[in-house]
């Protein structure tokens, strides 16, 4: 039987009806659990700098960029597994859909026990070469020893949450989300304030939440009478299916990780600039974040309907989701972009009273939030791209185009003009080299996909 005509009430058809309302509700339930992840990750910051001193905080806030850096690779591999399903799904290839959920699950559950050794044997040795001081490095690696054992519960949410996002469903995720987040705070509270545990209370508290998350999706997944049921006898590594969520997720993992280099570069001009630069650069960051997972949200909404209707051969289809994000994404991040500028002095004083703090932030947020639908833009044409089955050449070019124009910003255009303005211009600058860049790109990658699926027609 056809996997599309099984439909439950979580799931979306992206190959047929109107686009816009679904791409909304595609979307809506992505932003709010990216939202809710940064939430929910500040309470961890607030509980354990509250109660536990500044010391612990600093361990805990030292580690981030250290864990993004290590997973950022696996998350990026699970993308190749909601394209690989999205086109089989939608093409109602139920054997092919099958045995995509257990390759994926299978290679989520090996590379999260893998990430357990690499956290428990090189976290202090990754620390000593950031230069960690020595007043943090002990708690900073005890926090980090303990948060990679829930890697394995981690990947396995990742990698079921992109299965169903793969046909439609992101409203169950959400759900599960929100469960493991009201836990994870709950705990906080008791393991730091009642316990004393600092900041290994907070790491218990965060593995327990992925460990519940992991439950919650795993059930939905077993309990599906679809073709992405799992079953744990099941479970293999499908080599062809393995290569083909390689050949789309590997390269976007990349561009995440190295991306995040450059914004390690930025951070270096920065912090050039003294404390009070420093401090306005972290709360603006952080509003920043919030924008991300917003129009992040549309992206993922672009790769998954884009797979679908790829996968059934809808190619004027697949124009028309494009121009649906483009005018969805555009519309979100002027809007909480433009918001986030206006009532920029109003958010910064959450994070700090100083004024000389929240004007360094509003300068910053001046060019990173008014511009950030170029960001969206940038973003949405390599998701397009992804969702065709296309991930290297798009992975190249963002790095061309954003880490090559940041890298040359920093070190050839801003020492002739040091200020934080000419710094953050990099920003724009760099989107808008890499939109040309992706826009040339897609248009050849187009032209070459529907030659190919009029061929196929015939």
């Amino acid at each position: 039987m056809n996997s599309v005509s099984k439909k439950n009430k979580y799931e979306i058809d992206m190959c047929n009806g109107s686009i816009m309302d679904k791409l909304i509700s595609f979307s809506l339930p992505l932003m709010l659990s990216g939202i809710l992840q940064l939430m929910f990750n500040a309470v961890d910051i607030v509980v354990v700098g509250r109660f536990s001193g500044s010391q612990a905080l600093a361990a805990v806030g030292s580690t981030s960029a250290l864990i993004n850096m290590f997973t950022n690779l696996f998350i990026g591999v699970s993308l190749g597994a909601n394209v690989l399903a999205a086109r089989f799904y939608a093409s109602g290839r139920s054997k092919e859909m099958s045995e995509t959920v257990h390759t994926s699950i299978t290679f989520a559950l090996i590379s999260g026990i893998v990430m357990v050794f690499v956290g428990l044997f090189f976290s202090r040795f990754a620390l000593e070469l950031m230069a960690t001081p020595s007043d943090v490095i002990d708690q900073a690696a005890l926090y980090m020893k303990i948060y990679f054992l829930g890697m394995p519960f981690f990947m396995l949410y990742n990698y079921g949450a992109a299965i169903l996002r793969a046909v439609g469903d992101t409203k169950r995720p959400l759900f599960f989300l929100i469960a493991a987040g009201l836990i994870n705070a709950g705990l906080n509270m008791v393991l730091v304030i009642v316990f004393h545990l600092g900041v290994a209370g907070v790491a218990i508290a965060t593995v327990i939440s992925q460990l519940v998350s992991c439950v919650l999706v795993l059930r939905c997944l077993y309990q599906s009478d679809s073709s992405y049921q799992l079953r744990f006898s099941k479970l293999t590594l499908k080599k062809n299916h393995l290569k083909q969520i390689f050949q789309v997720g590997i390269p976007a993992g990349i561009q995440s990780t190295v991306i995040n280099f450059s914004n390690v570069l930025l951070q270096s001009s920065v912090n050039s600039f003294g404390s009070i630069a420093m401090a306005g650069y972290t709360a603006a960051n952080n509003i920043f974040g919030f924008l991300f997972v917003a129009v992040n949200s549309v992206t993922q909404a672009c790769m998954s309907f884009t797979s679908q209707n790829f996968g059934v051969g809808k190619w004027k289809r697949m124009d028309k989701v494009l121009w649906n994000c483009i005018i969805l994404s555009v519309v979100v991040a002027v809007l909480l972009g433009g918001g986030a500028y206006v009532f920029g002095p109003e958010l910064l004083r959450i994070y700090t009273k100083d004024p000389q703090v929240i004007q360094c932030g509003v300068e910053i947020q001046l060019y990173t939030t008014v511009t950030y639908f170029l960001c969206g833009l940038m973003d949405l044409f390599p998701g397009a791209l992804r969702g065709m089955g296309h991930s290297a050449v798009p992975m190249f070019l963002s790095v061309i185009g954003t880490v090559g124009t940041r890298i040359l910003w920093i070190f050839w255009i801003f020492p002739q003009h040091r200020s934080l303005d000419w710094l953050f211009i990099s920003y724009p600058a760099s989107w808008i080299v890499t939109i040309i860049l992706q826009v040339i790109c897609f248009w050849f990658v187009r032209k070459s996909v529907h030659r190919k699926l009029k061929i196929n027609r015939r």
